[in-house]
């Protein structure tokens, strides 16, 4: 009974919420033509994109996906280009208990096949863990978090009250990278795909290792979106420069090198590749391999068990990583 741990979706009950009554937050649909999905605004200036169709199909289609790709079970989370966290602390909190209260609905309605990840108001500390509390009584099996929040890289806010929460909770925290600013550099050739989003979650992991979030919150399960970043191949690079470097003028309060917590942490199997994946479980521990395929965007996994099967696992490692790992780590799953 394998299992997708990263995917995503948006229900239309979020899109009618946001119609009804979403302007009184700051936020409002823009429509798009031709009858595509629409796009969100935000009032304090930020438009995202027109949602990919994908993101909004009716669940028949994402209940066709799963069959054909063998699954039982898919945990979706929200968009993270939409977290608005250039809200202010009310109305992202606001925001953030309709992006739950949504999806938590469409979850529990299609509670056969899909379960439900969260998404926190990290503007504010003190009330991401209080949304924390309440998405747990709602059925949230995890919450998944940005690697960075408008531009600051996750690990420099103060955001312990919400790992606190976390620990004590049990729900694992999936890094996801997001990019809600211009990058002009990722801008051609699918770059922002294959590289911007990659590097957001390595700039995100890096910055929670070295000011020791899992020193102080050893409990903290972590899962880290497509394979790790680039976290896994760089992991030496990061243990050099954390011998190096001086600690105090760098802000690094960590009490060991990085490889030391890499085995703490737990990598979905969005890569692409057999050799990588090979690689992957070499480096970081087959127990640590968590099935996923980041349906409903263009880098999406459409073959992931196809894909372990390329790579040389054995029935037995497939059956670990597309089940019992993620059971053990998603410990509410039904």
């Amino acid at each position: 009974m394998p299992i997708d741990v990263h995917a995503h979706y948006v229900p239309p009950q979020l899109l009618n919420a946001i119609a009804d009554r979403g302007a009184q937050i700051g936020v409002t649909l823009l429509p798009s033509p031709d009858g595509k999905p629409p796009a969100l605004a935000f009032d304090y200036g930020f438009k995202v994109r027109p949602m990919f169709p994908k993101l909004v199909e009716d669940v028949t289609v994402r209940r066709a996906s799963l069959d054909r790709q063998g699954l039982d079970r898919q945990l979706v989370a929200t968009w993270p280009d939409i977290y608005g966290y250039g809200l202010a602390a009310g109305p992202c909190t606001a925001w953030h208990q309709m992006l739950n209260d949504t999806l938590a609905d469409w979850c529990d309605t299609h509670a056969d096949r899909f379960s439900f990840v969260a998404s926190v108001p990290l503007v504010s500390a003190a009330d991401a863990a209080a949304e924390l509390e309440r998405v747990e009584r709602l059925g949230a099996v995890a919450v998944m978090v940005p690697a960075n929040v408008e531009g600051t890289n996750l690990g420099d806010l103060d955001l312990d009250a919400f790992w606190a929460a976390a620990e004590r909770l049990k729900l694992p925290v999936v890094l996801h990278p997001v990019l809600t600013g211009p990058a002009p550099r990722a801008a051609k050739y699918a770059l922002t795909q294959v590289v911007q989003y990659t590097f957001d979650t390595t700039l995100g992991l890096g910055s929670l290792l070295a000011t020791g979030v899992l020193d102080r919150f050893p409990g903290l399960k972590l899962v880290i979106s497509h394979g790790g970043g680039a976290f896994p191949y760089l992991i030496g690079r990061f243990d050099i420069m954390y011998g190096r470097v001086d600690h105090a003028a760098q802000g690094v309060t960590a009490r060991e090198a990085p490889s030391a917590y890499a085995p703490r942490l737990a990598y979905d199997t969005i890569v692409h590749a057999p050799k990588t994946l090979r690689f992957l479980a070499e480096t970081m521990g087959l127990d640590a391999l968590v099935l996923g395929t980041d349906e409903s965007f263009p880098p999406a996994d459409l073959d992931p068990l196809g894909h372990l099967k390329e790579a040389g696992f054995s029935a037995a490692e497939i059956e670990a990583i597309s089940e019992a790992t993620p059971r053990r780590i998603f410990s509410r799953i039904k």
